[in-house]
């Protein structure tokens, strides 16, 4: 658990945010949905307190999806550049930030992988893959 402040925004800079407090659980979700959403084969996700989280700027840019049949699924997104954002959890007692979206150091590391079942077919571990600087030739 971490007490560090933290911001984020989108792609675009048109909206921002910050978090502090106590950031709770930091985990790889696997699960086909945030699969969908993120476009990769997991999502890197902060669970944090409500009362840790501030919109900064550009509140008024994020959309959101929340599907009806989902127990916690949501998804929060940039209406201008399209980037995830931080979105609440359909209990209403967390919010999830997208780790990718931070622009400093959240102070925590990743400490559990959840829905592995539903890993993608073609997913291989990072540290299985070749590493590289820069682009390689």
């Amino acid at each position: 658990m971490s007490n560090q402040f933290s911001s984020g925004s989108c792609l675009c800079g048109k909206v921002s945010y910050e978090v502090s407090g106590n950031l709770g659980i930091f985990q790889y979700c696997h699960c086909s949905r945030c699969r969908k959403f993120t476009g990769s084969a997991h999502a890197a996700n902060i669970i944090i307190a409500i009362e840790h989280f501030k919109w900064i700027s550009g509140e008024e840019l994020v959309g959101s999806y929340i599907p009806e049949e989902t127990k916690h699924f949501a998804t929060a997104f940039c209406k201008n550049c399209g980037s995830s954002l931080p979105w609440l959890g359909k209990s209403k007692k967390a919010i999830v930030v997208p780790a990718g979206t931070l622009d400093t150091d959240p102070g925590i590391r990743p400490s559990q992988n959840i829905f592995c079942d539903s890993d993608a077919p073609w997913y291989r571990e990072a540290s299985e893959l070749p590493k590289y600087s820069k682009l390689p030739k």
